[in-house]
């Protein structure tokens, strides 16, 4: 299913398998976006062992659930290991960067407030 801007999300009332939804490539980071509204978006990301995102900021806050592996985020400076099954807050406007320790996969919910 496409959205306006067309991107593929999931249909509505489909049960999906987070483990199934994006594949871990080597030396890459795959993504899919899962849901997009006014308010945010729902996007999965699998990480290949050793891939990293640089560091960088966003205007809303997003929560990261690790679904499989492990990653290091650094929030603010602060260093954060995330294992699969656990969840952390990144806040808007605070510098934030990620490693991924193993092969992993998460699930990348973004937060748009009011006026973002």
């Amino acid at each position: 299913m496409k959205d306006a801007s067309g991107s593929t999300v999931m249909a509505p009332a489909e049960v999906a398998v987070v483990d199934q939804l994006v594949k871990v490539a080597p030396a890459a980071i795959v993504s899919r976006v899962l849901a997009r509204s006014p308010g945010g978006s729902v996007t999965v990301f699998a990480f290949a062992a050793g891939q990293e995102l640089a560091e960088h900021t966003a205007p809303f806050d997003a929560l990261v659930h690790v679904a499989s592996g492990q990653l290091e985020l650094a929030i603010g400076g602060k260093p954060v290991t995330v294992n699969a099954g656990e969840i952390v807050l990144m806040p808007a406007g605070v510098p934030h960067a990620l490693r991924a320790a193993a092969d992993s996969k998460m699930i990348l919910t973004m937060l748009r407030g009011q006026g973002a």
